[in-house]
């Protein structure tokens, strides 16, 4: 199934989508139709300018949901929460699907209206995340931070055009849980939402904040799209360490663009994003799929395990023998 919308003001996702599939909304809750499978869609709001949307629920077929871009410049900044556990795929324009989340990752996408996005949300899986939509002003006034570096510029920003990624680290997966299993039947809840959700912007951004304060280049959505199927690329194969000159052929781009762009969107640079992936795909292996630790360095590219220890060391703090103990 696919859901395709534009945003404009006025918009209502949840009202939009009920109609879609043939579902009632009451009291801004819309509960999944039996044939389609079981859950819910629910908005919250605090206000005209902040706005929450919470999706809880298992379908019988993929879902996929397609944003427009928005043809008029808006304020708002629409953050996408995707717990753990979920194999969800972004994509931009035409690309083949992208991982958007790893086996044992969580991410966060950070975007405007004006950048065209698609997600596919696959058949059978437990689908849980939330959608924050807030005016620039409004989180200015929330964040009341006095020096804030140029990605936090950015984003609270009036007339910018980005698309950021950050992860979801353990204390941001948990409030997220807990702020989709809330029972809205308690007329204080919606109180307790708030709290929570703010609870988890200030996570979010104290990660951004941390991130280097590089000027900030312009995006648009091919530059989106490029950088996307860099990701991809980087990710097909992490037995194989990303060579620049040829992702750069890919993305049709400078290699001092793409460095740029990359670092500005993700948060680290190419080889260094690799290498978390790849210790992070060891872990999943030794403690999901109880690889042993041979089988894992070997499996992911390492002929000196001695390397691949204190590489993974430095990433988790223990050794993966040890770390394949824990388990």
């Amino acid at each position: 199934m696919i859901f395709e919308f534009t945003t404009a003001p006025g918009f209502d996702f949840i009202t939009f989508f009920a109609k879609h599939i043939n579902a009632v909304v009451r009291d801004n809750f819309m509960e999944i139709p039996t044939e389609m499978g079981e859950g819910y869609v629910r908005k919250v709001g605090f206000g005209s300018d902040f706005k929450l949307t919470i999706h809880s629920y298992i379908l019988k077929e993929d879902l996929v949901i397609k944003r427009n871009p928005s043809p008029e410049t808006s304020s708002v900044r629409t953050f996408f929460f995707y717990n753990t556990q979920q194999d969800l795929e972004v994509k931009y324009e035409s690309e083949e699907n992208i991982p958007f989340s790893q086996k044992n990752d969580a991410s966060i996408l950070l975007s405007t209206n004006d950048l065209k996005t698609e997600i596919c949300f696959p058949a059978n899986s437990i689908i849980q995340y939330v959608v924050v939509a807030i005016a620039a002003d409004r989180l200015r006034s929330i964040l009341s931070i006095e020096n804030p570096n140029n990605t936090i510029q950015t984003i609270t920003g009036e007339n910018a055009s980005f698309l950021f990624f950050e992860s979801l680290d353990t204390e941001m997966q948990l409030l997220l849980k807990n702020i989709v299993s809330v029972d809205m039947n308690n007329s204080m809840n919606g109180f307790y939402i708030q709290i929570k959700v703010q609870e988890l912007m200030y996570l979010l951004f104290s990660k951004l904040s941390l991130r280097e304060n590089t000027t900030f280049k312009s995006i648009n959505s091919n530059d989106a799209e490029k950088l996307l199927v860099i990701r991809n690329e980087i990710l097909r194969d992490l037995s194989t360490p990303p060579v620049l000159s040829e992702l750069a052929i890919i993305a049709s781009m400078s290699e001092t663009k793409l460095k740029q762009l990359f670092k500005q969107t993700f948060g680290d640079t190419i080889y260094n994003y690799y290498q978390k992936a790849r210790m992070d795909e060891a872990a999943f292996l030794l403690k999901q799929a109880k690889h042993s630790v041979s089988e894992v360095g070997y499996e992911l590219g390492f002929s000196n395990l001695s390397h691949f220890s204190r590489l993974f060391e430095k990433r988790y703090g223990i050794t993966p023998k040890k770390f394949s103990y824990t388990v």
